[in-house]
């Protein structure tokens, strides 16, 4: 009967630090993920910020083309043209940063809970 006793409290300690194993490797899951989300975040209003700013400098190449003789408005050109390549990379890293985030559901942890729920099971 002790032998019992015993077995049930080592079993109510392991289900104890296993479920707090499983918390624990949900919120760093989680950490991670969100972590990605925000770099996204930033990079993608980065850029946005500098589409904006390419479109102001497109805007005044274009006057400045008709008011003026051709190298002012080239050199404004070319610079709205950098701009825009600048915020097209950028928004092309903070795409690859937020698709590798995935959803801010903590996979790994379900996908181990379910493989123990599954050994428990057999048991």
């Amino acid at each position: 009967m002790l032998d019992l006793v015993a077995r049930a409290r080592q079993v109510q300690a392991r289900t104890r630090t296993l479920f707090r194993l499983t918390v624990e490797l949900a919120q760093l899951e989680l950490k991670r993920k969100a972590r990605a989300l925000g770099i996204a975040l930033v990079l993608g209003i980065v850029a946005l910020v500098l589409a904006l700013y390419a479109i102001g400098f497109a805007f005044a190449a274009a006057a400045t083309g008709i008011a003026e003789e051709l190298p002012l408005w080239a050199s404004l050109l070319i610079v709205s043209g950098l701009l825009v390549l600048v915020a097209a990379i950028l928004a092309l890293v903070a795409a690859r940063v937020a698709r590798t985030a995935g959803p801010p559901t903590p996979e790994q942890t379900v996908e181990e809970s379910q493989k123990t729920a599954e050994e428990l099971r057999r048991v």
